[in-house]
């Protein structure tokens, strides 16, 4: 055999056995018994570009293991172990060559040829890498790397190859810029031999050291790779492992947009996909999916999602409740009649049904309690469910030319307690007054209402005081902006103070005054009652905080309105600043540099002296017709008191923010006792025997003096009627309580 032929055997051998030792490095190795790749010398091989064919004369000559041995002191990761005592491999020559024909190896191809690109391996579990060891675990299995996990100047470093190839990303090597290219996603990781610099995606990088090749493995230091790709790890010394938490499946999940799904009805699926690597979505799979049940009952549907990868998502799942077709309600009443006379009382019975038993709805039209004119009357009723289907059902019934009761002596008798009829409201002045006196108890009102509305960031009030206090607050923001209302107690005080919040009503916001005024007085009446809302602040001596902290819990909006009624004690002195800021800003770093605002010259603000006025009246009232009016500035004097801002007198105009307590202890029987408005609009409540009464129900008002809004009747004997009531902030004054004697019933 002559000496070439002899040569070319010894290089195909040489070729095979260096494949052989690079492909080790993505196979599994044994569990039991885990050993080097290579215990004899082989001779290295230079890959070249592919495609290229290998000749003999690149065949080389050096040794290498596959475990290299290396004198390292203490394991650590990048900086934070200590250095390495490494030599630096030496330059890779070909046989019978010189240096000027030397070619650096294709790292990305040394060590375990990729496909397409990619690498053929990673599994997506938690790898374990071992330092100054080449063993690697991952999902139970153990993995061999070309060299092993190194510290080299204070820096781990790692066999990018076989890193790579269990983490799942793409690799190459581009043979005309010598980098070594990872493919993560849609990222792009350079390295180039000796360099510390690698980039992202083009973005330049530095790494901790200089990448570098140990007998053609190429190694990088371990965090430029996890920091460039977002992977986290954790070091265990005593184990000496670093694992690396390779969470690369993709996530899947689906919502169903229907609340309710009924059978029949097609459901709306919809989906929501996201990557570890960014990888786009290749195929998705469903089990239990239809897009619609046919039949009632419990169904498990599973959602999966495969990235580009070829990795499909853990399944999804979600089990639904199918429901029975829902019925729409069915709406019915019957009337106690089918004929009445002309201002006969009409009694409706809902009979509406629905399969559920769930009408949200109920609609009426036309259903008075008595007509006045003859001829017949369609009386309509309309019903919804919760699901929004509706039904309606009219009847006709017939009114005779008779008459049982007038317009007048009908709604006397029988309309609502909460609601409302019209009368001649003329008649009214000509009532006599009901002559009652008063007495005040010692109650300090704080009322901030003035300005009403708010265009700039400021102080709307300040006061001090101790004892009992309560506070009227009704405000618009018109700056533009979202801002809160706060008010800051103070403790200028050598001694620790106490204030109690001893009930509250707020109500807000709303772009609605009277919706506002009226929400906040009752729930303040609800509040009295109950006394849910008590609590108590401590202040040392200097200490500022947030009270009745209602009114900052939600922002306003530009023209929303928020109303405020709250009772308070306090065993010394506290100074009270009510302000307005934008809903971002500290109330506390923002008071020292707000201005006092102004008052409008329109509403008031100001603060009073006894503000809960005790009427009682003995006497006996509802044998012929009375009027007991308030806020009058007559019979019921305006509060006198002080604005502290503006250093004026200040007269409370309606005497919003005072509490009567009416006590009447002798009502005659038959007595009919309203509400009359005399200002104008008006909508409120009043706690009438402990009861609470709307003047009038729902979003209604009484809108004039024409109107008045049924608040009790007396039965058959006297009575001692309570009444509670203060002006609702965003209503008008004054107003008169009617004592009207009842007409005999037919």
């Amino acid at each position: 055999m002559n000496m070439k032929k002899k040569l070319s055997i010894f290089t195909a051998l040489a070729v095979f056995q260096a494949f052989a030792v690079g492909s080790v490095s993505a196979q599994t190795a044994p569990q039991s018994d885990t050993v080097s790749v290579n215990t004899t010398n082989v001779e290295s091989v230079e890959v070249l570009k592919e495609e290229q064919p290998i000749a003999e004369r690149e065949v080389k000559k050096e040794s290498t293991e596959a475990t290299p041995k290396t004198d390292i002191e203490k394991p650590a990761v990048d900086g934070e172990e200590t250095t390495a005592n490494e030599t630096d491999p030496k330059p890779v020559v070909q046989e019978g060559a010189s240096e000027e024909v030397e070619t650096p190896a294709t790292p990305a191809q040394v060590e375990q040829p990729s496909i397409d690109g990619k690498s053929a391996a990673g599994s997506g579990g938690n790898l374990t890498l071992y330092m100054n060891s080449n063993k690697m675990e991952q999902d139970g299995n153990t993995y061999l790397a070309g060299q092993p996990m190194t510290v080299k100047n204070g820096v781990s470093y790692v066999a990018i190859r076989a890193l790579v190839d269990r983490v799942g990303y793409g690799v190459k090597y581009d043979n005309k810029t010598k980098e070594t290219i990872i493919i993560s996603g849609d990222q792009e990781l350079r390295f180039t031999t000796n360099s510390t610099v690698y980039t992202v995606n083009g973005e330049t990088r530095t790494m901790k050291g200089p990448a570098y090749q140990q007998k053609n493995t190429f190694m990088v230091p371990l965090t430029s790779i996890t920091q460039a790709l977002n992977i986290t790890y954790k070091v265990n010394q005593p184990a000496k492992t670093v694992v690396l938490n390779l969470n690369t499946k993709p996530v899947a999940s689906f919502t169903i947009s229907q609340k309710e799904i009924f059978a029949g009805d097609k459901v709306d699926y919809v989906t929501s996909y996201s990557s570890p690597n960014g990888l786009d979505i290749l195929d998705e799979r469903w089990t239990g999916r239809q897009e619609s049940f046919d039949q009632a009952g419990t169904y498990t549907i599973s959602y999966q999602a495969q990235d580009s990868n070829g990795q499909w998502s853990d399944p999804y799942s979600i089990t639904i409740e199918v429901m029975s077709p829902n019925l729409p309600p069915v709406a019915m009443f019957a009337t106690d009649k089918e004929q009445y006379k002309m201002g006969e009382k009409i009694t409706y019975t809902d009979q509406s049904t629905d399969d559920e038993d769930n009408i949200d709805k109920t609609v009426w039209e036309n259903n008075s309690l008595a007509f006045f004119e003859p001829g017949p009357k369609t009386v309509t009723l309309t019903v919804t469910d919760n699901h929004g289907a509706t039904n309606t059902y009219s009847k006709v019934i017939t009114i005779t030319n008779e008459t049982l009761y007038s317009f007048t002596d009908f709604n006397l008798l029988f309309t609502p307690v909460g609601q409302k009829f019209t009368f001649n409201g003329g008649e009214v002045t000509t009532m006599e007054k009901v002559p009652y006196t008063y007495m005040d108890e010692p109650s300090l009102l704080i009322r901030s209402n003035s300005p009403e509305t708010v265009n700039t960031e400021g102080i709307v009030y300040k006061e001090s005081s101790s004892g009992q206090t309560r506070f009227m607050i009704h405000h618009v923001n018109n700056t533009g902006k979202r801002v809160k209302m706060y008010v800051i107690a103070t403790n200028n005080n050598p001694n620790p103070a106490v204030f109690e919040q001893q009930n509250m009503g707020f109500a807000g916001p709303t772009p609605y005054a009277t919706v506002a005024g009226k929400l906040s007085i009752d729930k303040w009446f609800k509040s009295i009652q109950t006394g849910a809302d008590q609590k108590k602040e401590y202040l040392q001596p200097g200490e500022s905080k947030l009270i009745l902290t209602e009114l900052n819990k939600t922002p306003m909006k530009e023209g929303q309105v928020i109303s405020l009624y709250s009772d308070a004690y306090s065993d010394y002195s506290l100074d009270y600043n009510v302000i307005l800021v934008e809903e971002n800003k500290d109330p506390f770093e923002s008071l020292p540099l707000l201005p006092v605002l102004d008052r409008d010259g329109v509403h008031n603000r100001g603060t009073y002296p006894n503000a809960t006025r005790n009427i009682t009246y003995d006497q006996q009232v509802g044998t012929k017709p009375a009027r007991l009016p308030l806020g009058d500035n007559a019979s019921d004097p305006n509060l006198v008191g002080t604005d502290p801002m503006a250093y004026i007198d200040a007269s409370n105009a309606g005497n919003f923010g005072v509490l009567y307590k009416i006590t009447l202890t002798n009502v005659a029987p038959r007595t009919l006792i309203s509400f009359n408005p005399r200002g104008g609009k008006y909508s409120g409540v009043a706690l009438v025997n402990n009861q609470l009464v709307s003047i009038a129900e729902g979003n209604v008002a009484v809108t004039n003096s024409s109107e008045q809004s049924v608040l009790y009747r007396t039965g058959s004997f006297g009575e001692s009627v309570t009444i509670l009531f203060s002006a609702a902030p965003g209503s008008n004054l004054p107003v008169n309580l009617l004592f009207t004697p009842l007409p005999s019933e037919k």
